[in-house]
């Protein structure tokens, strides 16, 4: 059942990024007829749910998305959080430079336009400019503080420099909360932690049925002069913190009975023995 499962979710997958590629290409080709760039993002959240469908991901909602454009802030467990947020609401990613090099994904990451910064390199101060003239055009920007993956059981510490963005702009901050729930308990497939290998977690991911994403859309969040980056940055990550216990702990989640703390705390061995 599982190569069955992982073949039929694979044909679809690449059909899914040729037609992707395809619009890709043709919207450079509008873009230089034109002498204008278009908008990528109302393509980009159609293909980013099309992903979710081949990677058999079923998503639940609490809350709703900002109205308008927010800095938005998330904990950080797969490279599916994108495809998962992204078909959600229109929205740029910041994401690691990495990324970028991957192929083809890489390239239509740029096309979705997603900024990019390289983990240690000191281009915080730019990607936080970068950042604001994104608010302050009128787009969502998604940043996943902790600057890693994590095995989704709990938040790590953020990093602050960035969410000074949203005071420059003038836009709320608003907390994410995603958690991954497998049998109504946290799921170990999920996390792309460690020396994970892309396609090898990707070939994971077809093969195993399919797992329950809950994201928490929390309040916004004002930024007041006040307030330093570093404290409304604690403020946010206990916020998602909270709510990512919640999803672990919501009962009847695709009639599965509700993960115990005790429960919670036992997949920590196990996913980093399934990686």
């Amino acid at each position: 059942m599982a190569v069955v499962r992982l073949l039929v979710r694979l044909a679809f997958l690449l059909a899914v990024l040729g037609v992707t590629t395809t619009i890709a290409l043709l919207l450079l080709l509008v873009d230089r007829v034109t002498g204008r760039p278009h908008s990528r993002s109302p393509v980009a959240r159609v293909c980013f749910l099309a992903c979710c469908r081949c990677l058999g991901i079923r998503i639940s909602e609490a809350g709703s998305p900002p109205p308008g454009p927010a800095l938005l802030l998330s904990n950080h467990i797969s490279w599916t959080d994108i495809p998962v947020l992204g078909g959600l609401m229109e929205i740029r990613f910041l994401s690691k430079a990495e990324v970028a090099k991957w192929p083809l994904v890489g390239w239509l990451a740029r096309q979705a336009g997603t900024l990019f910064i390289r983990r240690g390199s000191g281009e915080a101060a730019q990607r936080r400019e970068d950042i604001t003239r994104t608010l302050q055009a009128g787009q969502s920007v998604l940043v996943f503080p902790e600057g890693t993956t994590s095995a989704g059981l709990t938040v790590l510490p953020f990093f602050p420099r960035l969410i000074g963005a949203a005071a420059a702009a003038e836009v709320p901050v608003v907390p994410v909360s995603i958690a991954y729930l497998r049998e109504g308990e946290p799921c170990h497939i999920a996390p792309f932690i460690g020396d994970d290998e892309f396609h090898h977690h990707l070939l994971r991911l077809l093969s195993a049925p399919a797992p329950e994403v809950r994201v928490t859309w929390h309040p916004a969040l004002t930024p007041a002069a006040s307030v330093s980056a570093r404290e409304l940055s604690d403020q946010v990550r206990a916020v998602i913190l909270d709510g990512l216990r919640r999803s672990h702990q919501v009962p009847g989640i695709s009639g599965c009975p509700a993960a115990t703390s005790s429960s919670v705390a036992s997949r920590t061995e196990m996913i980093s023995r399934s990686k």
